[in-house]
C-alpha cells in the first residue's frame, strides 16, 4: 500500500503570475534562486504545492504575500534551459489550504490541509456540467483532444478544466480556485465561456471584413503576435522583447548625436518587427551594437600636465631630445587651444628606436587609452573606410574599430607603419581613404562605409610611425607633422641597456637581479662588437640570449650569482661580428668610404675602383641604380677634365679599362649621395693617392665639381661614428643639420664642411709620398675594400 502523504511539510513553489487549477498539466519556468534550488531537489513523481502571489514583484514572498488556497501538484518532467533557467512540467491534482510556512532555506516549505469540494453529487451540478460541456464543444471547434478530456472529467473537475482552457484574467481564475461549492464554480466557468463566445463571434465578424485587405506583411504580424501569446502560455521568456529593450537601453546610454539617434530608432524598429529566423535580424543587431559601443560623447579624463609628460618621456626614453621636445611642443598647443585642429604627428626613423613607445608614453602621461592600428600591408580601401552593409560579412573599418575598442572619443591612436600602406589597385586606394582620417579640416565628420554616419575624430591624438617617407604620396605627407627619430649613439645604447633592456630582460626570464652580475664594460663590448643597428632590437635579442644561458645554470642548481664576463659573452654569442678598427686598415688607391641612408638607419658604403689594360671600357657593378650610374660617369668626366691638376695622364682611357664596384651586390642601391665618394674613388685610383682610412664622406657632386646638400645627415654621421671613423666630410649647405647630431658624437668626430670637389680631394687623399710608404702591394689590395657593415 502507498504511504499516506504527509501534508505538514511539503515543498512550496510561489507563482509570480498566473493561476494553476486542478486537473491541468502546465509548464512553469523557474528562475529565482530559491525556486531553482527547489526544482533541482525534486525528482519525477514528487509532490509540491503551487500558490499564486498577490504581487509578482516580491522576490522572496512570505505567507502574507501568497493566496491561501493553492493546489497540490506532481512533477512529471524537468527541463534545464541553461542560462534561461529551468522549466517544470507538473500536473495539478487537488486544492489545498496553506496553513503555515515551516521553512524558508534553501527553499520554502509549507504545511497544508486538503479542501474538499461540496455539492458535487447533486442534480443541479450534473445539469450545469452537461450544459457547460456542450457550450465548450461549440467553442472548441477543432480541439478534439480537449473536448475528449472534458467529457471524461468528473463534475467537480469540469469547471477547473474549462477555466484553465478558456482565455481569462488571473483574477477570474482565482475566483474559481477559491470556490469550493461545485454548482457555483460551474456557473462562474459558464460565464467565462459566454464571454469567450462573444469575443469569438466579434473577432469572426471583424476578420471577415478585414481579411480581404490584409497584406502578407500584416498576416505575418498577426502570426507573430499569436506566436508570442503561445510562448507566454508555454512559460517561455520573450527573448525578442528582451533584446529590443536591452538595445534600447544601451542606445539611450550611448549619448548619440541627433542624426545617429534617428538612424538608431529606425533600425531598432525594423529589428523589433523582423522574425527571429530572419538573416537580416543579425545584420541589424551587429549594426546597432556598433552604434551603441562607439564613444559618441564619452571622453577620457585627460590631463595635459606638461611636466608629467616630460617626466614620463625622460623616464621611458634615453636620448631622443629633439623628438621629445617636438612632442612637448605639440602637447603645449593642445593645452592652450583645446579645440584647435592640430596636425598629425608622424615619427619617422629606423626600426627599434622607440617610435611606438613614445606614443605609449604620451598616452600614459595624459591618461588617455592607446589603440594601435597596424597599416602594414593594407591594400584595400575598405580596411580603412569599412565595407558597405549590403555585403555578406561586412565589417567597419580599422579606424572605427579602433574607436570602438578605445571606448572614448579622445584616445591616442597609433597608425603603425603608415609607409607600408599599399597603393592604388582594383580594391581602391587606402592612402586616399587616410586623407580624410588625418585631415583636421575633415575628420570631425569622418564617414565609415559600414556605419554610414558622420563620426567625430577631431579629438583623437593621431601618431603615425614610418621608416621611409619616400613611399608616401604628396597629399598624405602634407597632412603629417614629421618628427625624425634617428638612431642612438654607442653611449646611449649602453645607457638604454642598463636602465631599460636589462631589467626588463631579467623579469622576462624569471631571474632575480641578485642572480646576475654584469662585468664592467660588458654592455659596451656587447654594443660595439655584436650589434650594428640604429635601434636596440638586436641588442635586446643578444641580452635575451645571454640570460637564457644564465637561466639554464640557475635551473641546474647553481644557486650562486652568475657573473657574465667577456669569456661567457664569447661562449654564448661567439666571436665578435663587427669591428671598429677602420682607421687602422690599409686600403689601396681607388677605395673610398661613403655614407648612405637606409630605412633601417645610416650605413657605410664602400666604393671600390680598379683599372686594367684595355681600350677605355668602363664597367659598373653592384646593383647600382640609374642615378648612381650617372654619378659614376660624371665623376669620370670630372677626373678627365681636371687630369692635369690631379697629376693624371689624360690619355689613360686609351689603353686601360676601369671597373667600379660597390659591395653587398645583392642589395639594390641608388641615390645622389654617393656622388662625392665616386669622384674621390676615381681621383684616388688614377692619381695613385690613397683615401685617408679615417675619413668617410657624403654629398652630391655636379659635373663642375660643386658639392650639393643631401638628406639623412644625422643617421649617416651616427653610422660613421659606429664604424669607427674619425673624420666626416659633409656639404657646406648641410651645416644646419650638424646641430641635430648629439654632442657626444660631435666631440669625437672631426666634421669638415666643403663646397667643391677640389676641397674634398685635398682633404680626403693622402700625399703621394704617404701612399708610396704604405702597404699597397697587390696582396694587401686584395684584402681590403670589403664592407664590415654589409
Amino acid at each position: 500500500m502507498p504511504q499516506p502523504l504527509d501534508l505538514s511539510d511539503l515543498p512550496l513553489l510561489p507563482l509570480r503570475r498566473g493561476v494553476v487549477l486542478p486537473g491541468r498539466t502546465v509548464t512553469l519556468p523557474v528562475g529565482r534562486p530559491r525556486s531553482v534550488a527547489l526544482a533541482r531537489e525534486l525528482r519525477r513523481g514528487d509532490v509540491l504545492v503551487l500558490a499564486a502571489q498577490h504581487d509578482g514583484d516580491v522576490d522572496e514572498p512570505g505567507l502574507a504575500d501568497l493566496h491561501r488556497v493553492g493546489v497540490l501538484a506532481r512533477l512529471e518532467d524537468r527541463v534545464d534551459r541553461g542560462n534561461r533557467g529551468l522549466v517544470l512540467v507538473v500536473k495539478a491534482e487537488r486544492r489545498v489550504h496553506l496553513d503555515e510556512l515551516v521553512a524558508h532555506v534553501p527553499f520554502a516549505r509549507a504545511a497544508v490541509s486538503e479542501l474538499a469540494s461540496t455539492n458535487a453529487d447533486t442534480d443541479e451540478a450534473r445539469a450545469l456540467a452537461k450544459s457547460l460541456r456542450a457550450h465548450v464543444s461549440e467553442l472548441a471547434g477543432q480541439d478534439r483532444a480537449f473536448v475528449q478530456e472534458l467529457s471524461n472529467a468528473d463534475v467537480a473537475t469540469t469547471a477547473d478544466l474549462v477555466a484553465a482552457w478558456v482565455e481569462a484574467p488571473a483574477e477570474r481564475r482565482l475566483e474559481i480556485l477559491h470556490e469550493l461549492d461545485v454548482p457555483t464554480r460551474l456557473k462562474l466557468a459558464a460565464g467565462l465561456v459566454q464571454e469567450a463566445k462573444g469575443r469569438a463571434e466579434l473577432q469572426s465578424k471583424v476578420d471577415s471584413e478585414v481579411r480581404k485587405s490584409l497584406s502578407d506583411q500584416q498576416r505575418k504580424h498577426i502570426l507573430r503576435q499569436q506566436l508570442e501569446a503561445i510562448r507566454r502560455e508555454l512559460g517561455e521568456e520573450d527573448d525578442a522583447d528582451d533584446d529590443v529593450a536591452k538595445l534600447r537601453r544601451r542606445l539611450d546610454e550611448a549619448g548619440l548625436t541627433e542624426e545617429a539617434q534617428k538612424v538608431a530608432d529606425r533600425e531598432l524598429e525594423r529589428f523589433a518587427q523582423l522574425p527571429a529566423q530572419s538573416p537580416e535580424k543579425g545584420v541589424i543587431r551587429n549594426y546597432l551594437e556598433l552604434i551603441a559601443e562607439l564613444p559618441w560623447s564619452k571622453r577620457a579624463d585627460s590631463s595635459l600636465d606638461l611636466d608629467a609628460v616630460a617626466d614620463k618621456l625622460a623616464a621611458d626614453h634615453h636620448g631622443l631630445e629633439e623628438p621629445k621636445r617636438r612632442v612637448l611642443e605639440h602637447m603645449a598647443v593642445l593645452k592652450l587651444a583645446p579645440k584647435a585642429r592640430g596636425t598629425v604627428l608622424c615619427l619617422v626613423g629606423p626600426p627599434g628606436v622607440g617610435k611606438t613607445s613614445l606614443a605609449q608614453s604620451v598616452a600614459d602621461a595624459t591618461g588617455r587609452p592607446l589603440v594601435r592600428v597596424s597599416l602594414g600591408g593594407v591594400r584595400d580601401e575598405a580596411e580603412i573606410r569599412g565595407h558597405r552593409r549590403t555585403y555578406v560579412g561586412a565589417l567597419p573599418g580599422r579606424v572605427v574599430s579602433a574607436m570602438r575598442k578605445a571606448g572614448v572619443k579622445n584616445p591616442v591612436v597609433v597608425l603603425d607603419e603608415i609607409d607600408k600602406v599599399g597603393g592604388r589597385s582594383w580594391a581602391g586606394d587606402p592612402e586616399t581613404a587616410l586623407l580624410e582620417v588625418l585631415d583636421p579640416e575633415q575628420n570631425h565628420t569622418f564617414t565609415d562605409h559600414y556605419l554610414e554616419l558622420p563620426f567625430d575624430l577631431s579629438e583623437v591624438l593621431f601618431v603615425a610611425t614610418a621608416n621611409d617617407l619616400q613611399t608616401l604620396s604628396g597629399p598624405l605627407r602634407d597632412r603629417l607633422e614629421i618628427i625624425e627619430v634617428s638612431g642612438y649613439t654607442e653611449d646611449e645604447k649602453v645607457a638604454i641597456a642598463r636602465s631599460h633592456l636589462f631589467p626588463r630582460a631579467l623579469e622576462r626570464h624569471g631571474l632575480a637581479p641578485e642572480k646576475v652580475r654584469l662585468a664592467e664594460g660588458l654592455l659596451a663590448t656587447l654594443v660595439r662588437d655584436y650589434t650594428r643597428e640604429a635601434g636596440v632590437r638586436q641588442l635586446d635579442r643578444q641580452l635575451a640570449k645571454l640570460l637564457r644561458s644564465v637561466a639554464l645554470d640557475v635551473v641546474r642548481g647553481k644557486d650562486a650569482a652568475v657573473e657574465v664576463d667577456e669569456v661567457r659573452l664569447r661562449q654564448v654569442l661567439g666571436k665578435p661580428r663587427f669591428f671598429t678598427d677602420v682607421a687602422e686598415r690599409e686600403r689601396p688607391p681607388g677605395v673610398a668610404a661613403g655614407l648612405a641612408w637606409t630605412p633601417v638607419g645610416g650605413d657605410v658604403l664602400y666604393v671600390e675602383t680598379t683599372r686594367m689594360p684595355g681600350k677605355g671600357r668602363v664597367e659598373i657593378t653592384g646593383q647600382l641604380g640609374e642615378v648612381m650610374n650617372e654619378s659614376a660617369r660624371a665623376a669620370l668626366a670630372y677626373v678627365r677634365t681636371h687630369a692635369d691638376a690631379l697629376g693624371i695622364d689624360a690619355s689613360f682611357l686609351e689603353q686601360q679599362d676601369l671597373h667600379v664596384h660597390v659591395p653587398a651586390g645583392g642589395i639594390p642601391k641608388d641615390g645622389p649621395s654617393a656622388g662625392v665618394t665616386l669622384f674621390t674613388a676615381f681621383a684616388s685610383l688614377l692619381s695613385g693617392r690613397r683615401v685617408r682610412p679615417d675619413t668617410a664622406m657624403t654629398g652630391e657632386a655636379t659635373l663642375r665639381g660643386r658639392v650639393l646638400p643631401v638628406g639623412g645627415i644625422k643617421s649617416k654621421v651616427l653610422a660613421a661614428h659606429r664604424a669607427g671613423f674619425e673624420r666626416v666630410l659633409l656639404p657646406r649647405k648641410n651645416a644646419h643639420d650638424v646641430d641635430d647630431i648629439p654632442e657626444s658624437v660631435r666631440s669625437q668626430l672631426e666634421i669638415v664642411l666643403v663646397d667643391d670637389m677640389r676641397e674634398v680631394i685635398e682633404l680626403a687623399l693622402e700625399p703621394l709620398e704617404a701612399t708610396t710608404l704604405g702597404h699597397s702591394s697587390p696582396e694587401a689590395r686584395a684584402e681590403v675594400g670589403s664592407n664590415p657593415a654589409a
